[in-house]
């Protein structure tokens, strides 16, 4: 029963305005009291964490105001947002540039409201010319929405066997190919084995890649919650890798890479059985293979492993401009620019990529 104390501080909680305030990140314990939020809140995810505001910051020179709503001492919500300003794709406000997470985590209707209001006051006062909240949810109905995205989330089960049965059998087949052809999976103290696939993947298909920097600088931030897997052969040669992170009970791979051999010897659908079969035997509950884009390869690729494709609400406030930006690869109007990235050298391409790659977000 409570005492007549504790009522009266319940009360005066309740009655005290809800204010917004900025994160200072050289506050660790403001930084402190924002990631045991973002632990707590079921409408946060990883990309709510407090150390993107670092690497935002410090990778790709974007100016951020980290959001919290705050009562009496108390957060009841937060949003991380970052200004990319751009010649080639414009000035937007974004929740959150290279994330597929985004928009307010909060505990009150009320501290959702006042997040948002401050975010477009702060989109008008920086003359940007759209607001967007990478929700996964839909808020608004009268704001535009963006539906090329669909993610995939799937409950891992607590035995490795049954989460192998799970799989599709034509897909079951790529996985036990993958490990009849003496594959093996390893843990990478950096990302050096990942940055050599993944920059090869990514010039193939004709899109800058991001720089080596940025994955040295998630691990460094991130520590255990950001790890690298990486396949290799029974000679040891790297064929696949992928750098996932870690978020409560939930195993998210974010970033991947493969060689040309990886596809005949089955080594992506065996890179990423690796890592379900190495999230269940850590209790890990869920396995979210994130996004992809309606139509593609990699929208398949998921299908096939039995996941089923839920939409994701990345929805829009427009000031300066008519329609939502589509700065992405199936944008017909960049076909000519992917085909031409493609021929480039790839040591140009990693050295330019950075430079185009850090306005897209």
């Amino acid at each position: 029963m409570k005492t007549s104390s504790e009522e009266v501080a319940e009360l005066a909680a309740v009655s005290s305005p809800l204010g917004v305030k900025r994160l200072d990140s050289s506050d660790q314990l403001a930084l402190a009291r924002w990631d045991a939020f973002v632990d707590a809140c079921p409408e946060a995810s990883f990309f709510h964490k407090a150390g993107w505001q670092q690497i935002m910051h410090e990778v790709f020179a974007h100016r951020t105001h980290f959001l919290f709503a705050e009562r009496a001492g108390v957060i009841e919500g937060v949003l991380p947002l970052a200004q990319v300003k751009s010649r080639l794709f414009g000035n937007s406000l974004v929740s959150l540039p290279f994330a597929v997470y985004g928009g307010v985590a909060a505990t009150s209707a009320a501290a959702v409201e006042v997040l948002e209001q401050e975010a477009q006051a702060l989109a008008k006062r920086l003359g940007v010319a759209h607001l967007e909240l990478r929700n996964v949810g839909q808020r608004h109905q009268e704001w535009p929405r963006q539906d090329l995205y669909v993610r995939f989330r799937k409950e891992l089960a607590p035995e490795v066997e049954a989460n192998l049965l799970a799989i599709p059998r034509k897909q079951r087949a790529m996985v036990r190919k993958g490990i009849k052809n003496g594959l093996r999976s390893e843990i990478d103290g950096d990302p050096g084995r990942f940055f050599a696939l993944y920059a090869d993947n990514v010039h193939r298909h004709g899109t800058p890649a991001l720089p080596r920097r940025y994955f040295d600088k998630l691990q460094q931030v991130f520590a255990a919650d950001c790890e690298v897997l990486t396949v290799v052969d029974s000679a040891g040669r790297s064929l696949s890798s992928v750098l996932s992170f870690y978020f409560r009970d939930e195993v998210l791979p974010y970033y991947a890479g493969d060689e040309l051999a990886a596809r005949e010897l089955a080594a992506n659908d065996f890179k990423y059985w690796e890592l379900m079969r190495r999230s269940c035997e850590r209790g890990l509950k869920v396995f979210d293979y994130g996004r992809s884009k309606r139509g593609t390869g990699s929208y398949s690729f998921k299908k096939n492993w039995g996941f089923e494709p839920q939409p994701l609400s990345y929805e829009y406030c427009l000031y300066r401009r008519d329609s939502i930006p589509q700065n992405n690869p199936a944008n017909a109007r960049y076909r000519l620019l992917i085909d031409t990235w493609r021929r480039l050298p790839i040591g140009l391409a990693n050295w330019l990529g950075p430079f185009i790659v850090r306005n897209l977000g």
